[in-house]
C-alpha cells in the first residue's frame, strides 16, 4: 500500500508540474499550419499567430522534417519582393504578430520528404522572453493544401539565402530543452 501511495504522489506531483509549465507559457500559438507540397518540392513555409503575454523574440524554429528551418520575413527591396532570413522576431507584448504568406513565416528547407494535405508537422520554437526567461514551445501544424490558404505564391520572388487550424502547444522549461543566444 506504500508503494501505490508513493506511485500515485509521484504521478499527482508529475501531473502539477506539467500543469504549471503549460500556465507558465507566456507565448500563445493559435492557428498553425504549413502549406503542402507536390512532388519533387524542396521547401515550403509554416504559419501561425503568436502573441506573446510579456513580450519577447523568436529566436529559433526546429523540426524533423527539414534540414534546415529558418525564421523569415517577405518584404519590398528596390520594387522587389524578396524573402530573407532574420535573426528573429519581436514579439511585442500583448499583440498578435501574424506569420502569414507574404510576410513573416518559418521556412522549411531541404525537405526530407513531401508535406502532404492534412499531415501533422511537429516543430519546436524557441522564445527569449524580455525578462530573459526562455522558453521552448511544442506546436503541431496541419498541412493545407497549395491552393487552399492564400493565393500567395513564392514564384517570381528572389530568395536571397537559398536557391485555419487549431495546434496543441506545451512550453517547456530551459533546463528541459537549453537554448542560448
Amino acid at each position: 500500500m506504500k508503494t501505490l501511495s508513493k506511485h500515485i504522489g509521484a504521478a499527482l506531483f508529475s501531473g502539477a508540474v506539467l500543469l504549471s509549465a503549460s500556465v507558465q507559457a507566456e507565448v500563445v500559438v493559435e492557428n498553425a499550419w504549413v502549406r503542402a507540397t507536390v512532388e519533387g518540392q524542396q521547401a515550403t513555409g509554416a504559419f501561425m499567430d503568436l502573441t506573446s503575454k510579456k513580450g519577447g523574440k523568436l529566436v529559433e524554429a526546429k523540426s524533423d522534417i527539414a534540414k534546415t528551418v529558418e525564421i523569415h520575413e517577405m518584404a519590398m527591396e528596390n520594387d522587389v519582393m524578396k524573402m530573407r532570413q532574420i535573426e528573429s522576431l519581436d514579439l511585442p507584448e500583448n499583440s498578435k504578430v501574424a506569420l502569414k504568406p507574404g510576410g513573416y513565416h518559418i521556412m522549411f528547407i531541404d525537405l526530407l520528404e513531401r508535406v502532404k494535405e492534412n499531415d501533422e508537422i511537429a516543430m519546436q520554437l524557441f522564445v527569449v522572453n524580455t525578462d530573459g526567461s526562455q522558453e521552448t514551445i511544442d506546436v503541431k501544424a496541419i498541412a493545407k493544401p497549395l491552393n487552399s490558404v492564400a493565393k500567395a505564391s513564392m514564384n517570381g520572388h528572389q530568395h536571397e539565402a537559398h536557391p485555419q487550424e487549431q495546434h496543441q502547444h506545451e512550453a517547456h522549461s530551459p533546463e528541459q530543452h537549453p537554448h542560448k543566444h
